[in-house]
């Protein structure tokens, strides 16, 4: 596993056996029941529902017969290392980015999958292959670094924040909170563009390189880190976990965004790129600003700075009120 061609034939060899296996399964109810062996959650702290099962039962298998040289980590398994030797690739894997949605029979979910030499502390600049593949159409994002993104890229034009299409998500966060960071960027585009909420941040990050959104936004880990006590209030709505975006869900759309020519920072305007890549659970997870062009970008990173600081206000003096 050398060449940037075999690790994308790989990829997307992975996620279409993925896909053709799950894409059955969509709207199924039998794939709502809760499994696994920590109360029914996985590795990075969210529930593991029957259909993430398979799809990590399928992705093991897989990589154990057709490329055992190769380590992945999931978002449910962890790191597994089926070989049991030192391998030099990592497969970063997320077989299902939007659950909820695959339950729903929505065609906002998909496998993402990116490839990264296994380094001692590999971080998100060094991922090389990012492959995404929708589970209900079947369409497919394929990037290698400095290659560009496949299929040809068709970035919005937007440069305003009253047009602005986007989308955030509110899964495992607290929506009082989350909503006061990101009121203005609400308000300013609920009537002249739109928001939604559509359960993937893969979904919603590849629509930015179609031209169907014009940014994604999501400060959640920013405020955790920032806001004291926001990390007890996402552990209660997230049933005791902090359920933030781990490296999993964002590495391979990162790489295809970057390689579309769109900006992705954190929600500080901040690189991603030297993230560790291998991890789950508060001390990895990342905010995440993507943007189709800079100057949108720098706009969507000023509103949520004062939304950021309205917030604190906010805790502030709820603070001083109870003491």
């Amino acid at each position: 596993m050398a060449s940037g061609d075999t690790l994308k034939a790989l990829c997307l060899d992975l996620a279409t056996a993925l896909r053709e296996d799950l894409v059955g399964e969509l709207g199924a109810h039998r794939g709502r029941a809760h499994v696994g062996a920590r109360d029914g959650r996985g590795d990075g702290g969210d529930v593991t529902f029957a259909i993430d099962e398979r799809a990590e039962l399928l992705t093991e298998t897989f990589l154990a017969e057709q490329a055992p040289d190769v380590a992945f980590y999931s978002e449910d398994r962890g790191m597994v290392n089926p070989s049991g030797e030192e391998p030099s690739w990592v497969l970063i894997v997320d077989p299902i980015d939007g659950t909820r949605p695959a339950l729903a029979g929505f065609e906002s979910a998909c496998v993402s999958i990116a490839a990264a030499p296994l380094l001692s502390e590999p971080t998100m600049g060094d991922v090389e292959v990012g492959c995404i593949v929708e589970i209900k159409s079947g369409a497919g994002f394929v990037a290698v670094r400095g290659a560009g993104l496949r299929p040809q890229p068709a970035l919005s034009g937007n440069r305003e924040l009253g047009r602005m299409f986007w989308s955030y998500g509110l899964r495992g966060r607290p929506a009082r909170e989350t909503v006061e960071v990101l009121s203005e960027l609400i308000d300013a585009s609920s009537v002249g563009g739109a928001t939604f909420d559509l359960g993937s941040a893969t979904y919603d990050m590849t629509r930015i390189a179609t031209g169907q959104l014009d940014a994604y936004v999501e400060p959640g880990p920013r405020i955790v880190a920032e806001v004291p006590g926001m990390r007890a209030l996402f552990e209660q709505v997230g049933g005791g976990s902090v359920l933030n975006n781990s490296p999993y869900d964002l590495a391979a759309a990162v790489l295809c965004l970057e390689e579309a020519g769109a900006v992705v920072t954190d929600a500080g305007g901040e690189t991603l790129a030297e993230r560790p890549l291998l991890g789950s659970g508060p001390d990895f997870q990342m905010s995440c600003v993507a943007a189709a062009n800079a100057d949108l970008h720098e706009k969507i990173c000023a509103s949520i700075e004062a939304g950021m600081g309205r917030l604190r206000a906010a805790t502030h003096d709820d603070s001083e009120s109870k003491a």
